[in-house]
């Protein structure tokens, strides 16, 4: 059986080869090994994002801010992530839920004003 890392590494491939459904699959095994697993839910929500499934990019974005609490960068993402789905489906909420993300992010890198 691979290793999360080796599943981590040949999604990454797929996901840069444009092979979006492998990526998920390949993700999807290594979340079933380790559901904790920050980067796999980091780039589901990518994936899902460029594959304009918003409801899944959001609910990844939202589990690695879930394990990682104080960690700016999921926050940052996670904006970028509502940002997107904004972006597809014009849900005024996505853009409060962007702006609350980044400000969490500065919060938490220091930055706050």
């Amino acid at each position: 059986m691979p290793s999360t890392d080796e599943l981590y590494q040949a999604a990454e491939k797929l996901k840069d080869a444009g092979r979006y459904p492998e990526a998920v699959d390949k993700l999807n095994e290594l979340l079933a090994q380790d559901e904790k697993y920050v980067l796999a839910h980091l780039a589901l929500a990518v994936i899902y994002g460029k594959l304009e499934q918003q409801e899944l990019a959001v609910k990844h974005g939202e589990r690695a801010v879930e394990i990682e609490p104080t960690d700016a960068f999921n926050f940052t993402a996670l904006s970028v992530t509502y940002q997107r789905a904004w972006q597809t489906t014009q849900l005024q909420r996505y853009i409060q839920l962007a702006e609350d993300a980044k400000a969490r992010a500065a919060m938490l890198a220091g930055h706050a004003h």
